[in-house]
């Protein structure tokens, strides 16, 4: 059965990206799924969005907003602030792994010293080659991923070569036959982003390693 990955702390039935979502998570998931930028002040949050508005119903972008002022948001509703990276290492278990996802290139070195330092198995992804390259760049042994979209052309090979362990490729695109390919060629299968029983069922004949999920019941 393919590892069930938590998207953002199940984002489907959490507040997205919040500490309370991954703790939540962390009791069904076999791993963490989130995404990181740097803010304002310097530091690596855990936020999807490059401006606030949706999460937080405020103004501004993250990369501009300190991180003082990101910690006095509340995103969705969850009575809760915008997380530190390092803050999630410590509030769940080293038994549950963590994907990080890297949006932007210049929080990727600051990502990759919190990851190579945190107890748990860590896999870092990015849809930016650069971003992969300077991970790879501050620490070597992280397990990289390469996420793609739909229209991405030869995504094996890019990710190949770029020195990746996985492919993250969107649900659309991954059958049968991607997925034979990508273990042909040594990398692990990771599908995003799961809503359903009937697309987690279909993923899991196909041969997918891992589903990046919505929701903790997919499986069944």
């Amino acid at each position: 059965m393919p590892a069930l990955i938590a998207h953002r702390g199940f984002a489907g039935d959490h507040p997205e990206n919040t500490l309370g979502a991954f703790r939540a998570a962390a009791g069904t998931a076999a791993m963490l799924e989130l995404d990181v930028r740097r803010c304002g002040s310097g530091e690596v949050v855990v936020f999807h969005d490059a401006e606030l508005g949706r999460v937080t119903g405020r103004r501004g972008a993250v990369a501009e907003t300190p991180y003082d002022v990101l910690a006095d948001c509340e995103v969705l509703d969850s009575g809760e602030g915008v997380p530190l990276l390092a803050d999630v290492f410590a509030a769940v278990p080293p038994s549950v792994g963590v994907n990080v996802e890297l949006k932007t290139v210049d929080v990727a070195a600051d990502a990759a010293e919190l990851a190579a330092a945190a107890s748990h198995d860590v896999v870092v992804s990015s849809f930016r080659p650069d971003a992969l390259r300077a991970v790879a760049g501050v620490a070597d042994d992280l397990p990289l991923a390469h996420l793609f979209l739909p229209e991405a052309d030869d995504p094996i090979g890019r990710a190949r070569s770029l020195g990746c362990d996985y492919l993250h490729p969107p649900k659309a695109v991954a059958d049968a036959d991607l997925v034979e390919a990508a273990h042909d060629r040594g990398l692990g299968v990771n599908a995003w982003t799961v809503k359903t029983p009937a697309e987690a069922t279909r993923l899991v004949a196909a041969g997918v390693d891992g589903l990046i999920a919505d929701h903790g019941d997919v499986l069944g």
